[in-house]
């Protein structure tokens, strides 16, 4: 299915938006000016693996088709210190279809109870133990019914939201390579952020897991073109054909062993990795920011024993984990001949096993022939650190497929 298909489903969503409006004009002096009904929702911490059983009529098992890891609580950028009476059409590219959905919702960064009174993806509306509106707990997050819609893989899919009386801080993943709409009485803002939505999940009959890729702006897409979907966890999810979903748990700027921007990866990991609907396999790429980005992470070792401490975690879980190298970046502004031999040496342990199940040599891939501590300029996004389309590109096809599909997870013996 061509990649920009969803493009078409947008238009159409973009281009009804007053006739919604009227709709929602009409219930909006409703929901105002009556009490409302209670929120009922499946509410949780953020830190704790969600387990939603599927419906009694399921036939089919569930897989999250997408997911983004919340980022941070800011001021909606889009609306300035007004954060209410507003709609939100959250625009995610899918990886497998299903005949199902129901979504995640997250105030993991809000300091007070979030109304959502009016939830529909791709139009069709979402209830929450049966009623149209719900309230997230400030620092919970929560999982709506099953919704009976068409959901097609590689596709656009518009989750909306109406958040009445939200005053912020807004649960959101910035820099999503993807163009988003927030409404309001001014007008209609495009932006690059997912608010409130963490994660779609869909029921299907062919999806055999879900691969999760946890990692940083090089997994996040930072250099990629927006609305095109050529990062690397899209580029892997086209190899694999509805075979296995894959979701993108990539933060530009995260870290292993520091918050920063986003909890560093020891902290989320069981939200974003072990709470994934149907994780089988975790592809971890991290480490370049302990490397290069201040403070700086001088001991190597300390890089390597977290992410020993990560495959654990997985493999307590029954997961199988896909570790990444780290790719050079001389000529990016952080570079030093010191943090590059770190970087050198957390390659070379990670080599020599006993890290990860599984290697993946981005390093090696990425390497310019000519000088091995640089990228090569056909996939250098320009600032010597990200990678343009084409190097996502590489990076996604250097999963073995067929070991991907065969394999199982290994037992933990390290």
């Amino acid at each position: 299915m061509p990649r920009r298909q969803g493009y078409a489903l947008l238009i159409a969503l973009v281009a009804g938006t007053a006739a919604l409006a009227a709709a929602v004009a009409f219930a909006g002096s409703l929901l105002f000016s009556g009490p409302r009904a209670k929120a009922a929702a499946t509410t949780g911490p953020q830190g704790v693996a969600r387990t939603p059983a599927a419906p009694a009529h399921s036939t089919g098992l569930w897989h999250a088709t997408w997911a983004a890891a919340p980022v941070a609580g800011a001021k909606d950028p889009a609306q300035g210190q007004d954060q209410s009476r507003r709609t939100i059409r959250n625009v995610v590219h899918t990886s497998i279809g299903g005949d199902a959905a129901r979504l995640t919702l997250s105030n993991l960064f809000g300091t007070q109870p979030l109304l959502i009174d009016h939830v529909t993806v791709n139009t069709r509306p979402v209830t929450f133990r049966g009623a149209p509106s719900v309230t997230v707990p400030a620092g919970g997050q929560t999982v709506s019914d099953a919704v009976l819609v068409p959901v097609a893989a590689d596709a656009d899919l518009v989750v909306t939201l109406r958040t009445p009386t939200a005053r912020g801080p807004v649960t959101l993943h910035p820099n999503s390579h993807q163009t988003s709409y927030v409404e309001d009485a001014h007008g209609t803002w495009r932006n690059n952020h997912w608010r409130y939505l963490t994660a779609v999940d869909v029921r299907g009959e062919s999806a055999a897991g879900t691969v999760v890729a946890l990692g940083d702006s090089l997994t996040a897409g930072t250099g990629s073109t927006t609305d095109a979907n050529t990062r690397w966890p899209d580029v892997l999810a086209d190899r694999l054909h509805g075979r296995y979903a894959v979701v993108n748990e990539g933060i530009g700027g995260n870290r292993i062993l520091r918050d920063g921007v986003g909890q560093h990866a020891l902290a989320r990991f069981d939200r974003d990795v072990l709470g994934v609907t149907g994780v089988k396999t975790v592809v971890i790429a991290l480490g370049i920011n302990d490397v290069q980005a201040l403070p700086q992470e001088t001991d190597p070792a300390r890089i390597t024993d977290a992410l020993r401490t990560l495959t654990q975690r997985a493999h307590a879980r029954g997961l199988r984990v896909i570790g990444a190298t780290l790719m050079p970046y001389e000529g990016y502004r952080s570079w030093t001949p010191a943090q590059n031999a770190v970087r050198a040496q957390v390659n070379a342990t990670i080599r020599a096993g006993g890290v990860f199940d599984q290697v993946l040599d981005f390093d090696r891939a990425m390497r310019d022939p000519g000088h091995p501590d640089r990228l090569p300029a056909a996939y250098d996004s320009g600032d010597h650190l990200h990678l343009n389309d084409a190097g996502y590109r590489r990076l996604g096809s250097l999963v073995d497929i067929d070991d991907l599909l065969r394999a199982r997870p290994a037992a933990d013996a390290l």
